[in-house]
C-alpha cells in the first residue's frame, strides 16, 4: 500500500504558510518540514513547490532573503509575513470548517435523510 496521499487541491499555499510558520525555510527546506510534519505521508515535488513559492512572495504572503544553507550554499530563506500570518489563519478556519462539513456528511445514516 502506498504511504502517500494526494495532495488535494488548493492546500499546498496553505502547507507552505504553515512551514514557513514554524520557522524561516530555504525552498528544499520547506518541501522536508512538510513531509517531516506530515509523518511522510505527503510528498511536495519540486515543480509544484517552487511555482508556489514564488506566487505567495508576489501575494506579499511569503517574504525571502538570502543565505547560507546548511551545506554551506546560497540559498533563498523565506518567512511568513503579516499578511500571510492572516493568511494562514483566513485558510486554517476555512479548511476545518470544510472538513467539518465533508466528515458529517460521511457520517450520515439512511435514518437521518
Amino acid at each position: 500500500m502506498n504511504k502517500h496521499m494526494e495532495l488535494l487541491q488548493g492546500t499546498l499555499d496553505m502547507l507552505i504558510l504553515k512551514a514557513v510558520s514554524l520557522s524561516p525555510l530555504h525552498g528544499y527546506g520547506v518541501l522536508l518540514r512538510i513531509q517531516q510534519i506530515s509523518k511522510d505521508r505527503l510528498e511536495i515535488q519540486q515543480g509544484s513547490l517552487y511555482p508556489a513559492l514564488y506566487r505567495l512572495e508576489h501575494q506579499g504572503w511569503i517574504a525571502s532573503e538570502w543565505g547560507e544553507s546548511e551545506n554551506k550554499r546560497k540559498a533563498k530563506y523565506y518567512r511568513l509575513t503579516a499578511a500571510g500570518k492572516r493568511r494562514l489563519q483566513t485558510e486554517t478556519e476555512k479548511w476545518n470548517r470544510m472538513a467539518d462539513v465533508i466528515a458529517g456528511i460521511l457520517r450520515a445514516t439512511p435514518e437521518e435523510i
